[in-house]
C-alpha cells in the first residue's frame, strides 16, 4: 500500500510542478590556474564533449521540467552564464552579490518558487557534475519526484565505487512502499567525510551511498525545515523572496542579502530534517563524478592514441616521449614531455602548475597561499 504523509501529492501532478534548480557557485580550487574565481569549473568543457558543465546540467534537467529551471549564481558570472543558457528566463536567473554558502543559494530559490506556487517540488542540482547515462539520471529523479510528493526530502545517493574520503555518506534504513518510486529508502541519517578505514566498513554493509548534494523535495517542506533550524536565514530569504517579482526586488536583495549567515544545507535542512524522518533517498545507479581535481580530467578525458597522455586546449602544442598523465594548455606555447609519469601541467598565460595525478588534491593549498601572499590577479 502506498505511503502518504502530510502535503501528499498525485503523482502525474507532482512531474508536472517539478522544477529544476541549478546552484552554480564555488571557484574549484584544486582545478586552479583553469578554474578561477572569474571563471569557475562549472563554465569549462572539462569532459570533451563540447558542453559546459552548467550547459550539460541545464540539458539534462530539460526533459524533465522543461524551461522550468533556475539558475542561482554570482553576479559576476552573469554574463558568462547568459552566454551558456541565452534561454533563460529573467526572473529565473538568481544572482548573488557574494557567496553566502548552499543553504542561502537553494533556500532563496526555494522561498522565491514558493511565492510563485507554494506546491511546486523543486529539485536542485550543482552545476558541476559530470553524470552518465543521462537517461538513467532522469529515471531517479522521476522517483525522487513521486517520493517528494509524499511528503519527503528526497537526496539521490550514488553507489560508491571506492572507500572515497572527499565525500559525505548517506545510511540508507527500510524500504518505502511509494508507487512510482520502488527503490525509495528512507535515510537514518547523513555522516561527514570519513577516514579510509571507517569508508571501507561503509561500503562492506552495503547501506551507505555518497552524498551528491542532490535534493529533490516540495519547497513548502524545505523551507518549513529551514525556518525550524536557522529562522534567521528563513526570515532574511523570505523578505527577499516576497520583493522578487517585485520592483522592489534590487534593492531589497541588495540589503538583506549581505546580512545573511553562511551554512550548508545539509547543515541548515538535510540532517535534521533526517533526524526527523522526513527523508528518503533513490539510489543513483549512473555513472557520477563532480570534477574534484586534475586527476578526475584524467579519467573524464581519454589519452591521445598510442600514448598514456591527456592533452586538453584547442590547438594545444605537446610533444611526448614515454611519459604519462595529463595536460591542459591555454597557450601556444610548446610543451615536451620525456621520461615522466603521472605528470599534471597546467599551462594559462598568467600562470603554470606542474604536480602529479597523486597531489592533485593539494592544489587547494598553492592557491590559499597566493591568496595570503595578496597574488589575487592569478586567483
Amino acid at each position: 500500500m502506498t505511503t502518504h504523509r502530510a502535503g501528499a501529492q498525485n503523482s502525474h501532478e507532482a512531474l508536472e510542478r517539478f522544477y529544476g534548480v541549478i546552484p552554480a557557485g564555488g571557484v574549484g580550487t584544486r582545478l586552479w590556474p583553469l578554474s578561477r574565481a572569474a571563471a569557475p569549473k562549472f563554465l569549462h568543457d572539462l569532459t570533451g564533449s563540447g558542453s559546459t558543465l552548467i550547459r550539460a546540467t541545464y540539458d539534462r534537467l530539460g526533459p524533465l521540467s522543461g524551461d522550468r529551471i533556475m539558475v542561482v549564481t554570482g553576479k559576476v558570472h552573469r554574463r558568462a552564464v547568459l552566454k551558456q543558457i541565452p534561454e533563460i528566463q529573467d526572473a529565473n536567473l538568481v544572482l548573488e552579490s557574494e557567496p553566502k554558502d548552499s543553504a542561502a543559494a537553494i533556500g532563496l530559490a526555494a522561498a522565491i518558487l514558493y511565492q510563485r506556487d507554494p506546491e511546486i517540488i523543486m529539485g536542485s542540482f550543482a552545476a558541476d557534475q559530470v553524470i552518465t547515462p543521462v537517461e538513467v539520471f532522469q529515471d531517479a529523479v522521476r522517483e525522487a519526484i513521486h517520493t517528494a510528493a509524499q511528503g519527503y526530502i528526497v537526496t539521490i545517493g550514488i553507489q560508491p565505487t571506492l572507500p572515497a574520503t572527499g565525500f559525505g555518506y548517506i545510511r540508507a534504513g527500510e524500504k518505502l512502499d511509494i508507487e512510482g518510486a520502488p527503490s525509495a529508502h528512507a535515510v537514518i541519517e547523513f555522516v561527514e567525510k570519513p577516514s579510509e578505514e571507517v569508508a571501507r566498513g561503509y561500503l562492506e554493509t552495503g547501506n551507505y551511498s555518497w552524498n551528491a548534494g542532490m535534493f529533490v523535495a516540495p519547497v513548502a517542506l524545505m523551507l518549513r525545515h529551514l525556518e525550524a533550524n536557522e529562522p534567521e536565514l528563513y526570515a532574511g530569504l523570505t523578505e527577499i523572496a516576497k520583493a522578487w517579482d517585485t520592483p522592489a526586488r534590487v534593492e531589497v536583495a541588495r540589503r538583506v542579502w549581505p546580512t545573511l549567515p553562511k551554512i550548508a544545507i545539509d547543515y541548515a535542512v538535510a540532517e535534521p530534517a533526517a533526524a526527523a524522518g522526513d527523508v528518503a533517498m533513490i539510489p543513483g545507479n549512473f555513472s557520477w563524478d563532480d570534477v574534484g581535481d586534475f586527476a578526475a580530467i584524467g579519467r573524464l578525458n581519454p589519452a591521445i592514441e598510442n600514448s598514456k597522455l591527456t592533452v586538453m586546449g584547442e590547438g594545444a602544442r605537446v610533444f611526448s616521449d614515454n611519459a604519462s598523465g595529463i595536460v591542459v594548455s591555454d597557450t601556444k606555447r610548446v610543451i615536451a614531455l620525456i621520461g615522466i609519469d603521472d605528470v599534471v601541467i597546467v599551462d594559462t598565460p598568467d600562470a603554470l602548475l606542474v604536480t602529479t595525478k597523486e597531489h592533485a588534491q593539494e592544489v587547494k593549498k598553492a592557491v590559499e597561499h597566493l591568496r595570503a601572499s595578496g597574488e589575487l590577479d592569478v586567483l
